[in-house]
């Protein structure tokens, strides 16, 4: 076998002598990365969309969003109205929460009207007869400086009459 280099020093760099403990910051690294992505895979982080449903005498609603997202992404909220009853003004109130750091990419189908109630955002959808049901699609963008948690409460009503809420919320990562 051919001699070590001069500037080696086996003990040192072959054998690692007094330099053991880089061995194990090294794989305790290694163990936090793969943690992390872990738990990336368990949708610790978000992203997976969430059904929300509330059913009262009038309608039920349902919500299909995630409840944890990251910075920058892209995700569409589906909110599912099925009225029981005639609901001759279908308004979907958001709390801001669903603006708030966001970037509203586009609703669809387009409401009737659009307003402002009480700081909450009221979509107008007019006339859903009983035994129909409302499929309204609103893609949203999660802009990189919103971080936290956010109240995302949806409330349907009839004109001004409020027919049911789901109460939920949204943690944000950075």
């Amino acid at each position: 076998m051919a001699p070590a280099p001069d500037s080696l020093v086996l003990s040192r760099h072959r054998d690692l002598k007094g330099q053991e403990w880089r061995i194990t910051v090294r794989r305790a690294l290694l163990a936090l990365l793969g943690a992390i992505l872990l738990a990336g895979l368990l949708n610790v982080f978000g992203q997976r969309p969430e059904t929300d449903l509330v059913a009262a005498q009038a309608a039920s609603l349902k919500v299909f969003a995630p409840t944890r997202a990251r910075s920058g992404l892209v995700y569409a909220a589906r909110f599912h109205i099925t009225a029981h009853n005639d609901i001759k003004d279908a308004y979907l109130l958001l709390d801001p929460g669903w603006a708030e750091g966001y970037t509203v990419n586009g609703l669809a189908p387009q409401p009737l009207t659009e307003a402002d109630r009480n700081g909450r955002l009221a979509y107008g959808f007019g006339h859903i007869p009983a035994g129909q049901s409302l499929i309204f699609f609103m893609s949203l963008q999660v802009n990189p400086t919103n971080v936290g948690h956010r109240s995302q409460n949806v409330e349907l009503d009839d004109g001004e009459k409020p027919i049911l809420t789901i109460h939920r919320s949204i943690t944000i990562f950075p």
